[in-house]
């Protein structure tokens, strides 16, 4: 089965279809957050490196860093960030830019194996980008939108992502390094979001046998809880076969959802990872007592 494999200085991890879910912390983004935006601008990184620990501690396996500020050094920033992070953690990072410029001041101070964020479908984004990608020996993020936008028939999408995982093996990219992004609507405006992503990954999965990301916090944008939104669609993906995702561990409702999913799917070895992290502490052993002579029954949840 096609694995991922990412890498810090020190760390390794593996995004795999048999694989527990990957957890890719979205918080070190200026996009929305004004505060951070204006810090970062004005060289005070102290809570990137906050952002970045909480992220870690709270499960995420790997961390986006997206340093993408109007009328700002993005370049310097993305570099500033990433020599930060990886300073203060030891998770791989994905490198997050749509600017080449960039996305090459990351990968030159980056250690490790890194995932580059992202790669769409326009041949101009594909000559300068994959490129980039082959020299570094890195994956990367495949968008499935290209020239003519985001499509609504989900044929379409898989198409563009087609593409760009065969123009990436032109490059000696392997099919095991491109995570396809089917791209996730808002279900509040388009009501069969959901569904399309869910067939999309399976797709994605059985016939180009790649790995699949997104982000998962699109889903829910308008909408009243919107954190037990996306912990179910998140859960619902990894159904379908999506192997990671940017998201938000530090949402308590959503991480569940997803550590949940992995139980179930198959993908924590006799719960382990789950009873990790909700066992009580206080229990002194597992089930009840049998009536004699009886056998024992589950108990209700």
């Amino acid at each position: 089965m096609t694995e991922t494999i990412l890498s810090s200085a020190t760390r390794e991890v593996v995004i795999g279809f048999d694989r527990p879910f990957v957890m890719i912390g979205e918080r070190i983004n200026p996009t929305g957050r004004k505060l951070l935006a204006q810090e970062m601008k004005d060289g005070d990184f102290s809570r990137v490196e906050a952002d970045a620990i909480a992220q870690v501690e709270a499960g995420a396996h790997m961390l986006d860093v997206n340093a993408g500020i109007p009328l700002a050094d993005e370049p310097a920033l993305m570099a500033r960030a990433i020599k930060l992070v990886q300073s203060v953690t030891d998770v791989p990072l994905s490198i997050d830019s749509s600017i080449i410029e960039a996305l090459e001041a990351g990968i030159e101070v980056y250690e490790g194996k890194p995932l580059i964020n992202s790669v769409t479908g326009e041949d101009e984004v594909l000559e300068r980008v994959l490129p980039l990608v082959a020299k570094a020996g890195a994956a990367v993020v495949a968008i499935s939108n290209d020239e003519t936008g985001i499509s609504e028939d989900p044929d379409v999408r898989f198409a563009v992502a087609k593409r760009i995982v065969e123009r990436a093996a032109d490059y000696g990219i392997p099919a095991s390094d491109v995570v396809v992004d089917p791209l996730v609507m808002p279900i509040g405006a388009m009501g069969t979001a959901g569904q399309q992503v869910f067939a999309l990954v399976r797709r994605l999965r059985d016939e180009l046998h790649v790995n699949t990301t997104c982000g998962a916090s699109n889903v829910s944008f308008g909408l009243p809880n919107r954190h037990a939104v996306t912990g179910t669609f998140l859960s619902m993906a990894i159904g379908a076969g999506m192997t990671s995702a940017i998201m938000n561990p530090m949402h308590a409702e959503v991480k569940t959802a997803v550590t949940a999913a992995d139980v179930l799917a198959g993908h924590d070895l006799n719960c382990a990872s789950w009873i990790a992290s909700f066992r009580d502490p206080n229990a002194t052993g597992a089930g009840g007592r049998r009536g004699r002579g009886g056998r024992r029954r589950a108990a209700p949840g």
